[in-house]
């Protein structure tokens, strides 16, 4: 059981707390793999979407986790909510509360909203990204996936290139597998790397060939443009040339190696379309591994109350 009443970010997590996510995650897989889509784990409770900026994967795989667990299911996006009206997010989490909501899964564009929204709530909150700050479901799913396939995150040399500076992925993927004993590097232009990614366990590197040399994980990131308001790189296309990663970069890897991006993919940019639709991709099993740890997360959550 989680010591958390939520989970804002891997950081607060500990090694033991998300090593229990990942082992129910790897059950719940299992069952889904099974077929099974029907658990009574959340019969009775409410769960609540609460999304201030697009998405695909992570909200529909958050509702399909709660649905798959019996939970009663409300979507809230911002743009067609009382947002629009001037309500802020303290009076939001109030009003949710007032409802009797359970767990309310949010996405907000500034770091630091959903811990905000925590400490106003008796629900029990998963940020489901905030701003450039941490995306703790991502990372988790994506740790699941490294997991099945090597047997352990202990000893893994994970690369991680493409839009640091702007990604909460990455900071979150670093977090986590640093305490799982992972070692993670780092490849960017420097325009798109932030100050002091090195000192968060970080091996920042000056070449994708560096960075990639002897990896058992190579892991692109989107270039996030609605995120930049500047040219930090000239175009798309000299940022593939430079800077993305193809077979060539490929080799430098070890044989075994897989590939991995959280999505959605600017395909040709970040990674080759060879490598997106090859054998070492492992890109849609991180969209199965996402809906299993959700529900990891929700079970996991919602268990406290039994045990108190």
């Amino acid at each position: 059981m989680l010591k958390q009443k939520d989970v804002t970010g891997l950081l607060d997590l500990s090694a033991e707390e998300i090593d229990e996510i990942l082992t129910v995650g790897a059950e719940m897989k299992q069952l889904l793999r099974k077929g099974v889509k029907s658990l009574p784990d959340l019969k009775g409770k409410a769960v609540t979407t609460l999304f201030y900026e697009n998405s695909t994967r992570t909200r529909s795989s958050f509702e399909l986790a709660a649905k798959f667990m019996s939970a009663n299911v409300v979507n809230i996006v911002a743009a067609s909510s009382s947002v629009q009206k001037g309500e802020t997010l303290v009076d939001t989490g109030k009003t949710l509360d007032a409802m009797r909501n359970d767990v309310i899964v949010i996405r907000h564009p500034m770091g630091g909203a959903p811990k905000l929204l925590a400490k106003t709530v008796k629900a029990h909150v998963i940020n489901a990204g905030d701003g450039m700050n941490e995306h703790p479901s991502q990372a988790l799913l994506d740790m699941l996936t490294m997991r099945e396939t090597f047997g352990q995150i202990k000893g893994l040399k994970v690369a991680i290139l493409g839009d640091i500076r702007h990604s909460r992925v990455a900071k979150s993927n670093l977090f986590g597998l640093r305490k799982l004993g992972a070692e993670v590097t780092m490849y960017a232009p420097k325009t798109l790397m932030p100050t002091g990614i090195d000192k968060m366990g970080a091996k920042v590197c000056k070449s994708r060939e560096e960075a990639v040399e002897g990896a058992d994980v190579v892991m692109g990131l989107r270039i996030q443009l609605e995120r930049q308001h500047g040219g930090l790189f000239p175009s798309l296309g000299e940022y593939a040339k430079f800077y993305g990663v193809n077979e060539e970069v490929m080799k430098y890897a070890k044989k075994t190696a897989i590939v991995m991006h959280p999505g959605p993919v600017n395909r040709g940019v970040e990674l080759t379309c060879s490598l997106i639709d090859g054998d070492k991709s492992k890109i849609e099993d991180q969209v199965f591994s996402g809906v299993a740890v959700r529900m990891a997360l929700l079970k996991l959550l919602t268990m406290q109350e039994a045990e108190r």
